[in-house]
């Protein structure tokens, strides 16, 4: 199961495939970060900036 990088937490496979970064890091979780600042990265991301 995968966890956050930042605080351990479990997250799901769903929020994994979403919210982790091209290395499969997740660097913040439901649980640590705003969802604001989590919705802010994926967009950053999705656009390859």
């Amino acid at each position: 199961m995968p966890t956050c990088d930042h605080c351990d937490a479990h997250v799901s496979e769903r929020f994994a495939r979403v919210f982790a970064d091209e290395n499969g890091e997740i660097h913040a979780c439901i649980s640590c970060s705003a969802n604001a600042g989590i919705a802010e990265a994926a967009r950053h991301r999705a656009r390859g900036t």
